[in-house]
């Protein structure tokens, strides 16, 4: 068993201790994706200075970071998504949509290049 299937385990052995599978469905874990995002997005907001945002609490990074990626795994597991295949996968579709010679240096979305 890899890392990422082991962490999986432990956050579903987490929720069923609680019985909270009834509440992990697609919807609400894609819902719970967005607003421990916005959370995220919360420690950036009004810095607008390189060093005030480099600068935001790290627990905090980590912590709602976390949140972000353990919701992910729980909804890639309620759909039987292979985690590391898809990041894979969307790699691929990535470097089509930005080839290296086109987007290197470049922040412009692919229909821009």
């Amino acid at each position: 068993m890899n890392e990422l299937s082991a962490i999986t385990d432990e956050l579903l052995e987490f929720r069923d201790q609680r019985d909270w599978a009834q509440f992990h469905d697609s919807k609400n874990l894609a819902l719970a994706i967005s607003i421990e995002a916005a959370e995220l997005n919360e420690l950036y907001l009004w810095k607008n200075t390189l060093k005030d945002i480099e600068s935001v609490d790290r627990e905090k990074l980590k912590d709602e970071l976390a949140d972000i990626i353990a919701y992910a795994l729980l909804l890639a597991e309620k759909n039987d998504f292979d985690v590391i295949g898809i990041v894979r996968n969307k790699m691929k579709k990535n470097a089509a949509k930005y080839p290296v010679e086109k987007s290197k240096g470049s922040a412009k979305k692919y229909t821009e290049l």
